[in-house]
């Protein structure tokens, strides 16, 4: 996660419909640590759809691996004795509103942190996290640079679904290949930040995002090939470089 933003460092294809299942994750964080062993993991964040008994049980054991997991609103929370659905244990909390439980919790049997947010469409956002965790909700909202990324690739940026590649393995070179555009566009964005910083608008945010500012500068100097140009564009690889 670098300015908002989730950057891939390992993806697997899954030859399926619908999402991926316990199995699946964990063998793919065995890949991970793995193929990354001195790396240091402050969290890991789930949406709703990567949830399960089987999943917390794995991240809880040791050595365990923080976690701060969505779950539904009809996931079922054990709270001082008593298990009810989350959204019955919540029902009270107005827009803008959060609480986090005291006391014992429970969520498939195993001891969590359990906090709630009622969102501004009205929808329950719940997070668990191991026991003891703070800040739940403020840690789980790190996982927007998720759908910032999907932007990225889809709509907003590189039209993936465009493409109409069935074939994973053509699937998962194109994904690297934009990886690798995607950390070129925001290596030259923040070069291009650093000399002419981005307007800020009233309301607090940027009038074009890193990414943005640097794809729309690349793009430019690709397409119009010229003496002037090519100062620029030599610049810019020199921002692909690691050293």
């Amino acid at each position: 996660m670098h300015e908002g933003v989730a950057f891939p460092v390992l993806w697997w294809l899954l030859d399926k419909r619908g999402n991926s299942n316990s199995d699946e994750r964990i063998r793919l964080m065995e890949t991970f640590h793995k193929r990354f062993p001195t790396a240091v993991v402050s969290y890991l964040c789930a949406d709703r759809e990567f949830v399960g008994q089987a999943w917390v049980r794995y991240l809880l054991l040791e050595p365990s691996l923080a976690f701060r997991l969505r779950i539904r609103s009809s996931d079922k929370i054990e709270h001082d004795g008593k298990l009810m659905p989350a959204r019955v244990i919540f029902a009270h909390l107005q827009v803008g509103q959060s609480q986090r439980l005291t006391g014992i919790c429970q969520v498939w049997g195993y001891p969590v942190a359990v906090e709630a947010l009622r969102l501004d469409d009205g929808e329950l956002l719940v997070v668990i996290a191991p026991i003891k965790t703070q800040d739940l909700v403020k840690d789980y909202a790190l996982r927007w640079g998720i759908e910032t990324l999907f932007g990225i690739f889809k709509t907003r940026g590189f039209c993936l679904e465009s493409t109409h590649f069935t074939d994973p393995q053509r699937l998962s070179k194109l994904f690297g290949l934009l990886t690798l555009a995607l950390c070129w566009a925001m290596r030259t964005g923040l070069w291009l930040h650093q000399w002419h910083p981005i307007e800020i608008k009233k309301h607090g945010r940027r009038a074009k995002s890193l990414f943005r500012l640097g794809l729309d500068y690349l793009r430019h100097l690709v397409l119009n090939p010229s003496a002037s140009n090519e100062p620029g564009f030599l610049q810019s690889l020199q921002l692909l470089s690691c050293t």
